[in-house]
């Protein structure tokens, strides 16, 4: 057999399921379609992630090994902490479970993307992240002080994952009282641009009647508007993100 049919009979070998947003991200970016027999029902939201229309292609499931086990993956993605009754329950079915820790830095989230690319056996699935990572460090543009704003005021720590993305954007987000910029900082020492969030942000609820305080639209002109799904997990989606508001930035 060429070695080509055998890489694509590795490929159909896998049944994979994502219980989890995030790896349900990692999931549709990596995966052959054949692979995927199931992501979770968050994924399938437009309010949620940019990559809802691919996630719509298959079946939804609640976050649990017990709503997709009829579908027989063999190959089970999770993050954040599975717990020992569902290792124990995916070991008594055979399906390998890979339940990953949410990532501390972009080179985590790409290191992410290539053990389950491997684990899809398509390890090359995962080499143009790598690459654009690897672009993205090189050509990085020196910072200026922005801040990120998401509903209520909701920001930042200047050490987190979200923050060292920020940081491959172009913006050095500040040190904030509680990792909130709150109003009174608006009103005494605004940032010098706000990257704001529109998550959710049609929806009517306190959160969001936070953009429409007078002392966030007058910064109107030093705002920059960044698509707020991507941020949720910090993973493959950032950096196409990242690349946006770069040009966004330059203009």
């Amino acid at each position: 057999m060429p070695a080509f049919a055998w890489a694509l009979a590795a490929d159909a070998a896998v049944r994979a399921a994502s219980l989890n947003l995030c790896t349900d991200e990692l999931l549709l970016s990596l995966a052959a379609p054949g692979q995927i027999v199931s992501v979770s029902h968050l994924s399938q939201l437009r309010e949620e992630t940019a990559l809802w229309r691919q996630a719509r292609r298959y079946a939804a499931n609640d976050g649990s090994l017990e709503s997709v086990a009829a579908r027989r993956p063999t190959l089970l993605l999770s993050m954040g902490g599975s717990g020992r009754a569902r290792a124990a329950l995916a070991q008594r079915l055979g399906i390998r479970l890979i339940d990953l820790p949410y990532p501390s830095s972009p080179e985590q989230a790409v290191a992410q993307a290539e053990q389950v690319a491997t684990a899809l056996g398509r390890p090359q699935a995962a080499q143009p992240y790598r690459a654009a990572l690897r672009h993205l460090r090189a050509t990085q543009p020196p910072l200026e002080e922005g801040a990120f704003l998401s509903g209520g005021g909701q920001s930042l720590s200047p050490g987190g994952l979200g923050a060292q993305w920020l940081g491959l954007a172009g913006w050095r987000q500040p040190v904030l009282p509680n990792g909130r910029l709150d109003l009174e900082t608006l009103a005494t020492h605004p940032p010098k641009w706000l990257i704001k969030s529109d998550y959710r942000i049609g929806q009517a609820s306190r959160g969001t009647a936070f953009f429409r305080h007078p002392l966030v639209t007058r910064l109107a002109a030093r705002t920059i508007t960044t698509d707020g799904r991507p941020w949720t997990c910090g993973g493959l989606p950032m950096l196409a993100e990242v690349a946006r508001l770069r040009q966004l930035q330059r203009r």
